[in-house]
């Protein structure tokens, strides 16, 4: 049966003037969003010093200490549709060495983006190539500490890896690349004999990291990588990254001609895999390849949070450092397996056991360089913002003089983890 002509023409009046009123309403404003964060880690460690270490002058073999050994605030705004801003106060190692509670100004930049595939940005930012671990995300590690060989200039002409400097990214398909452009800071100490970071004006540091995503993507919104997804998320890639400044290293004072200058040249190659089970469990594997060149024989010995002030008879030299970075080249691998949530004490838990080995080729040293990191994380209801890690390492010592490993010695480490949103 035919519908009434009445019913029609009222059906089409009624679509016409809906379909008027939707074209004819402006574009609802864009209303910026602001997030905000607290994030810290708190320290209870042990360690076995190096031989001839001192504290404020009184020799001392072995020590206990509570610190703070990263505290974060992270900021950031979705201004517009297209400009992000970003911005981390915070800082690293508070302990009883000082009395003062330094918060800094870590990242502070904007981004534009005209579409997914290219995005620019500028300011004070960890945006740098080489490789997925060079800046990471220090909320979610699967390990206890990073692995900080990869900050291979951190705190000589950098703040904890931050630069000025602009970059551009994007992802196309399954590719996720950046590229940086950053100036590093003065270098104010002059080298005497060996090689270290040059007095000269310093040259752009120019790096650039592509990886291609295999199964889930990640996102590139920051310049952090993810240490561990858990049971969260199925990722597996492959990268290959450089950095390159001409003229940063030198033998000597960097002004005058006889002294020998050298490039900063590195290369490297990764892989990441996060792959939750069929079971409920997770597993999370990292293994990268890293070719570093300073010039002849660079070596440097670094201790992450350290508590000694001075002293040391090794080539480590004071504390809990040990040859991290150097001219040469590293192999470093980690392998976590996190376990589906189970009851411990009325808190669902995941409990996620790893181990990491950094294996260095250092031309400067008359051995391989072995460390070995053992951890295992507590997450309370699986959040990275409520966890509990213990952790150790266990760290060559070598000869000052014949530059020859001749033992071992460890650090154990409680650490708390929290986020406050």
């Amino acid at each position: 049966m035919k519908r009434p002509i009445t019913k029609v023409l009222i059906t089409l009046l009624l679509t016409l003037s809906f379909t008027f009123y939707s074209f004819s309403q402006e574009p609802k404003p864009f209303k910026p969003t602001i997030k905000w964060n607290l994030k810290s880690q708190f320290w209870l460690r042990y360690s076995d010093l190096n031989e001839g270490s001192e504290i404020h002058g009184e020799p001392t073999s072995d020590f206990f200490d509570v610190s703070i050994r990263r505290l974060r605030i992270p900021v950031s705004s979705q201004i517009t549709p297209k400009i992000f801003a970003y911005a981390i106060f915070g800082g690293n190692n508070y302990n009883f060495k000082g009395d003062s509670f330094p918060i800094g100004v870590l990242d502070l930049y904007i981004e534009y983006s005209f579409f997914k595939q290219f995005e620019i940005g500028f300011g004070k930012s960890g945006w740098q190539g080489l490789n997925r671990w060079n800046i990471r995300s220090s909320m979610t590690l699967m390990g206890l500490d990073s692995p900080l060989f990869t900050l291979n200039s951190v705190e000589i002409n950098d703040d904890i890896g931050r630069l000025f400097g602009f970059w551009f990214k994007g992802q196309a398909d399954k590719f996720d690349y950046r590229m940086t452009f950053n100036r590093p800071f003065y270098v104010k100490k002059i080298p005497n004999g060996s090689v270290n970071f040059a007095n000269n004006k310093p040259r752009v540091k120019t790096s650039a990291y592509v990886k291609y995503q295999i199964f889930e993507h990640e996102s590139n919104k920051s310049a952090y990588q993810i240490g561990t997804y858990l049971q969260n998320k199925k990722v597996f890639n492959i990268g290959a990254g450089f950095q390159f400044q001409p003229e940063a290293m030198s033998d000597g004072d960097a002004n005058l001609p006889e002294t020998n200058i050298y490039d900063i040249s590195h290369f490297a190659a990764d892989s990441f895999l996060n792959l939750p089970l069929a079971n409920g469990n997770a597993i999370t594997a990292y293994l990268g390849y890293y070719d570093y060149d300073f010039g002849k024989n660079y070596i440097r010995n670094v201790g992450a949070n350290n508590p000694t002030t001075g002293g040391g008879t090794d080539f480590n030299g004071p504390g809990v450092a040990f040859p991290m970075i150097g001219t040469g080249t590293t192999w470093y691998g980690q392998f976590g397996y996190a376990f589906k949530q189970t009851q411990i004490l009325n808190h669902l838990t995941v409990i996620q056991p790893n181990i990491a080995v950094q294996y260095s080729d250092w031309d400067a040293l008359n051995n391989h360089m072995t460390v070995y990191d053992f951890t295992v994380n507590f997450l309370i209801n699986g959040s990275q913002g409520n966890k509990i890690s213990l952790g150790y390492q266990h760290r060559p010592i070598f000869e000052a003089e014949t530059l020859k490993q001749k033992d071992y010695k460890g650090m154990a480490v409680l650490q708390y983890q929290i986020s406050l949103k």
